[in-house]
């Protein structure tokens, strides 16, 4: 199962055990954000995309903000691209619902968005449908698999 590959990586940080289970679905954003007991734009989605090169990276966005396809292509340099449903899991190493940026395939990159520094702790998910951590901007940069760094990829947030 997902989540006990994101508590093994998480042993390295010694933050295995701040890993909450919910007993219901956390999903999506406003799943997430009913069992966290927060607004939804403190849910820290994980959105994975595929490059022209045929190599994937993960987005780690605020609940609230949707990917700007100007700043993609921008930065990217090829239009953005998800993964298929189908995709998700053997690429990225985590099954839909519970896609994070802890414990992910080797070969994945991950970024994260500015979108989620307004907030002092967010929730992104730990590998399953009903799992998250709550994590510091700072925690979520050290924790994350891959890490390239924080990108301004996002838009819909500030208004």
């Amino acid at each position: 199962m997902s989540i006990e590959k994101v508590r093994a990586y998480m042993r390295q940080f010694n933050a295995q055990d701040r890993i909450i289970e919910f007993a219901t679905s956390s999903a999506t954003v406003e799943l997430a954000a009913q069992a966290a007991g927060c607004e939804p734009a403190r849910i820290a989605k994980t959105l994975s995309f595929k490059l022209h090169d045929d190599s994937c990276i993960l987005i780690v966005a605020a609940g609230d903000a949707k990917v700007d396809n100007s700043k993609y292509k921008h930065f990217f340099g090829c239009k953005a691209k998800m993964l298929s449903a189908e995709e998700v899991e053997p690429l990225i190493g985590h099954a839909i619902g519970g896609v994070c940026p802890f414990g992910i395939n080797e070969n994945v990159k991950t970024y994260l968005d500015i979108s989620l520094k307004r907030f002092t702790t967010f929730f992104p998910a730990c590998g399953s449908h009903n799992s998250a951590i709550e994590v510091t901007p700072e925690e979520l940069e050290q924790y994350s698999s891959n890490c390239q760094g924080w990108v301004d990829l996002c838009k819909g947030w500030q208004e």
